[in-house]
């Protein structure tokens, strides 16, 4: 199986964690398109989706799935059951690494608005220690600078993401070069600089269950 053929199977799993007729969080990225594309076909209703990026709520409409804004379905009073998305690396203690596709800050929003976050991976993402793949930070346009040069600080070697800006009119640091061995503790400690408006580290609202894709099949983590 190649890896868009793994990423397919793991997308198929997560199928049968989607609660019938409750709305459903959305992510952003490779692997969250074949699920968004599965999902028309399922045998789940679902009854709205809230979706983490502009990209994701296109693909839900074209495929008949209403999107509705978070503050909308919060409104309502409802429980959001689960949330499915995937990861650039997950840990062991399915703390992540997010934000590869720029969707970080709606990511970590909806993530922490749902009940059970679902993750689904290829088993390419699942590392002992992350930051292998570069740390995207989400930072205010004025403020790249000063992040840049506190990450060179702490031994990273960031850079800002060419030509990208977020949905929420921002830009994506990309801090290379990181050993995470405490992703909860350098999460808060970044979260706190000025100019920073979301971490892609995922360790204090981790996955509570990670579908991982592999050629023996699906096997699953859980927190």
């Amino acid at each position: 199986m190649n890896a868009d053929e793994l990423k397919k199977a793991a997308a198929r799993v997560a199928l049968e964690r989607v609660v019938d007729s409750a709305v459903l969080g959305v992510g952003t990225g490779s692997t969250v398109n074949h699920f968004i594309d599965m999902l028309a076909d399922a045998p789940q209703t679902v009854t709205a989706a809230v979706s983490s990026s502009e990209a994701s709520s296109a693909r839900l409409r074209e495929r008949g799935i209403r999107v509705i804004p978070l503050n909308e379905f919060l409104a309502s009073g409802e429980s959001m059951p689960v949330y499915v998305d995937g990861a650039d690396e997950i840990n062991p203690a399915l703390a992540m690494i997010k934000g590869g596709g720029g969707a970080l800050t709606r990511e970590k929003i909806i993530a922490q608005a749902a009940e059970r976050f679902i993750c689904i991976v290829d088993e390419s993402k699942l590392v002992p220690v992350l930051g292998k793949f570069a740390l995207p930070i989400e930072v205010v346009p004025m403020a790249s600078g000063l992040v840049m040069r506190r990450l060179q600080a702490l031994g990273a070697e960031p850079a800002e993401r060419t030509g990208f800006v977020t949905d929420n009119g921002n830009v994506i640091v990309d801090a290379a070069g990181l050993q995470i061995d405490q992703p909860r503790e350098l999460e808060i400690e970044l979260s706190q600089w000025p100019g920073v408006v979301t971490v892609g580290l995922f360790a204090l609202r981790g996955a509570d269950e990670c579908l991982i894709a592999s050629e023996q099949g699906v096997r699953v983590l859980t927190a």
